[in-house]
């Protein structure tokens, strides 16, 4: 039996240029959890985690090492690992920073069993190192700064996008679309995201005021936790309706799947429980009918969607370009999977020295 030798947590503010914008606020350096994990026949899988404030950053590091420490010596199996810390933290309900870091420590464990056997973490679960289609995540929302940054991922061969919306008005927010629609083109698909910011009855205004914009789906119009209101929301509106990003597990998507609450699925690693949880809640999506979207991480997720039935659509925004030695390298709008051992996470160790939080 393979067993965990050893758990390294380190904490980096990635930069992030331009910086990314939410109606929340701006995230102008990317705070990581660069995980690093070694078995005793010597392989080292790696995984990393974004916490969006740096306010977070000491605390989830901390978390990663204490249950890093609670599994050395036991078998590195992915699945036995994640039974043995849902178990340590049942009595929490481990939503939040507890899944994020049982996650990332279930990616770093995947990539070492990949690496172990030899193989492109895409062809362990089961698939072919394929390109996969992927939308352009703008990071900016002022209209001057989504033009410029649209014309760029242009120039990357994308043929769908999503901005940011909700900081201002709803003219502010057609205004944007606009920006964004005189960059790609009449024929590029278009999808928006509130980032949770609007009440129920607003979100409602809007999305109907924006239907003659044909966008591809609105996503998380008011609060992620509620999933009454994104179904009353959904049974108003026509454009359809994109969850899934703050899921935190297959139950949570369970109970959302079961308010009808969107039309679409859109998985975070991070947050649904790494690769493990991955596998679990992706049937959900199909059983349901919703197509399969990716959040962030783009090495992983492409694997991910790579194997995941209903796939959509992969979302390239990159927060860790800045310390990986690879990062996701894209080919006419498409995410392509390295044909080489492991999940495609590697450090720049330079970077990360330089950028060690």
């Amino acid at each position: 039996m393979t067993t965990v030798e050893r758990v390294v947590a380190r904490p980096v503010l990635a930069p992030l240029d331009p910086p990314l914008q939410t109606a929340s606020g701006e995230v102008p350096t990317a705070p990581l959890v660069l995980i690093d994990i070694t078995t005793d026949d010597g392989i080292t899988g790696h995984g990393y985690l974004f916490c969006y404030t740096p306010m977070v950053l000491a605390a989830l590091t901390s978390l990663v090492t204490e249950l890093g420490e609670a599994v050395v010596g036991t078998s590195a199996a992915p699945r036995a690992v994640e039974a043995t810390l849902r178990a340590r933290l049942r009595l929490l309900r481990p939503q939040g920073l507890g899944t994020m870091a049982i996650s990332g420590i279930d990616m770093a464990l995947w990539d070492a069993l990949a690496r172990r056997a030899q193989l492109p973490l895409v062809r362990v679960l089961g698939g072919e190192p394929l390109p996969v289609r992927a939308y352009g995540s703008l990071r900016s929302m002022a209209p001057d700064d989504v033009r410029t940054e649209a014309t760029r991922l242009a120039d990357q061969g994308f043929d769908a996008y999503k901005v940011k919306v909700g900081a201002a008005g709803l003219a502010r927010d057609r205004e944007v679309i606009h920006a964004l629609r005189a960059a790609v083109g009449p024929d590029a698909d278009i999808a928006i995201d509130y980032n949770q910011t609007l009440p129920v009855p607003e979100a409602i205004r809007r999305i109907n005021a924006l239907a003659d914009e044909h966008l591809l789906w609105v996503e998380e119009p008011t609060r992620a936790d509620d999933a009454a209101g994104h179904a009353r929301i959904r049974t108003s509106v026509s454009t359809p309706i994109q969850l899934g990003e703050s899921w935190w597990g297959a139950d949570e998507m369970t109970a959302s799947i079961t308010a009808g609450a969107g039309d679409h699925a859109m998985l975070d690693v991070a947050r649904i429980g790494g690769v493990t949880g991955w596998l679990r809640a992706a049937p959900l999506a199909r059983a349901a009918g919703l197509p399969v979207s990716s959040h962030f991480w783009p090495e992983i997720s492409a694997a991910l969607l790579t194997v995941s039935p209903g796939a959509f659509l992969l979302e390239y925004l990159d927060v860790a370009a800045g310390v990986l030695q690879e990062p996701a390298r894209v080919v006419d709008g498409a995410v392509v999977l390295p044909d080489e051992p492991g999940s495609g996470v590697a450090w720049d160790e330079d970077a990360v020295a330089r950028y060690r939080a």
